[in-house]
């Protein structure tokens, strides 16, 4: 009797933990995109109709995650998706994550059944390997400042990469750029967004409720108006992909979902201003799926003033250090073989959530101007990581005084990007 109700308990906190993640019914994307669309919409709609979660297991929401355990099932190639999703769960797990995009799926299990479970999985023969799915926070950065005025200005890092010196070729119509980080704010009125997705709850509403995601929005797209500020390429067709929460933590598989939404949804440049310490088999194998479906992802390098982070630190990505305004390397930023150029990265003016505008510090301020730089490229082009970090390390020059491991080509010219130098 005890274990039938440590076991009861412990479903319904796992009901309780991952209960919209439950309703949500399977998309297939591998069908055109008529019938993706579909799919997709009737999935959504099915979730939204599915009854209420057990009061019972509502209450222990709080405690969930001291309950249960987190991992990421990874099947060999030729597993069906249905029958991933079937092995999942008769393996003792719930699915919180559909990975199709490397042939996983993310789970929860109670912690007291999780070696069982565990060995149920390692010995199916479709199963490649059992990872652990980390809970961290992807961001750090330095506090916002006092919002500044709302007359229109050029802040300093869209002038230090001569942004208007393409302008008169290319703003950047046309191409596709997704912002996966903590969401953006839509209403903002420097902001115009054409969509996005917002994984922790698997629905569209991928509104910014931390103000970083924001913030990267501005540098690489806010509008030309009169008013605010001005991005890098503001003419490109913008989507938010909420993978953070408002303390910017995130799971893992949160983050390959949000690639995944990238990759199925042909974006042409993906900003990554996020980064951990450690990377993962299955989030290099999503950067490189991405990389093969043409999606150009722009990295931080990191700011913890040591080695490159993840996913900057993979070789199918555009890994960017940041510099100060007298373009020296700023102190915090990452540094190693990985990076592949350098942008302005502190004291960045830019959107922020609420409708205002702030200062940021870190590399995930310096990202931004290069995956909208990137957005310039494509627009002339480039096609794919590897063409547009060639035409982007083709416009840069070397900053005096910084090594390659600061800085690896330098800082791109944008007029020099789009052939007016």
């Amino acid at each position: 009797m005890k274990r039938n109700r440590v076991a009861l308990a412990a479903a319904a906190l796992l009901a309780a933990f991952v209960f919209s993640a439950r309703a949500e019914s399977p998309v297939d994307f591998d069908q055109g995109k008529a019938d993706a669309k579909q799919a997709l919409g009737q999935a959504r709609e099915q979730a939204s109709q599915s009854p209420a979660a057990p009061a019972d297991a509502l209450g222990l929401q709080a405690t969930a995650p001291d309950q249960v355990k987190r991992r990421i099932v990874v099947f060999k190639k030729g597993t069906s998706r249905e029958r991933q999703l079937s092995l999942a769960q008769a393996g003792g797990g719930i699915v919180t994550h559909k990975l199709w995009l490397i042939n996983a799926v993310a789970i929860v299990v109670p912690q007291a059944q999780l070696v069982s479970v565990e060995q149920a999985f390692s010995a199916l023969p479709e199963v490649e390997r059992v990872s652990e799915d980390f809970v961290q926070n992807w961001l750090a950065q330095e506090a916002p400042s006092e919002p500044g005025s709302q007359a229109q200005r050029v802040p300093w890092g869209i002038a230090r990469v001569n942004a208007k010196g393409a302008w008169p070729i290319t703003r950047g119509k046309g191409v596709k750029v997704a912002v996966v980080d903590t969401g953006i704010d839509h209403s903002h009125p420097d902001l115009k967004t054409a969509g996005g997705f917002n994984v922790i709850t698997h629905d569209d509403n991928y509104m910014d409720d931390q103000g970083h995601g924001t913030h990267v929005s501005g540098t690489i797209a806010a509008l030309d108006n009169g008013e605010g500020v001005v991005g890098v390429a503001p003419d490109v067709t913008l989507y938010g992909v909420k993978v953070l929460d408002a303390q910017g933590s995130g799971t893992f598989a949160s983050v390959v979902e949000g690639i995944q939404w990238t990759v199925e949804h042909k974006m042409d440049v993906a900003n990554f201003s996020l980064g951990a310490s450690q990377g993962s088999p299955e989030l290099e194998a999503a950067i490189q799926a991405a990389a093969k479906a043409g999606v150009a992802i722009v990295c931080a390098a990191g700011n913890s003033g040591g080695s490159v982070g993840y996913p900057a630190a993979y070789d199918d990505v555009i890994a960017i250090s940041a510099s100060s305004s007298k373009d020296k390397l700023a102190y915090f930023s990452s540094r190693g073989p990985q990076v592949d150029l350098i942008a302005p990265g502190v004291s960045i003016d830019s959107t922020y959530m609420g409708g205002g505008y702030d200062t940021l510090d870190g590399t995930s301020m310096a990202c931004p101007h290069a995956a909208g730089l990137a957005a310039l490229a494509v627009a002339q082009g480039a096609h794919g990581v590897q063409a547009v970090k060639a035409a982007l390390q083709k416009a840069a020059k070397p900053l005096a005084g910084l090594t390659s491991d600061q800085q690896g080509a330098g800082m791109v010219d944008a007029a020099k990007l789009v052939g007016r130098e």
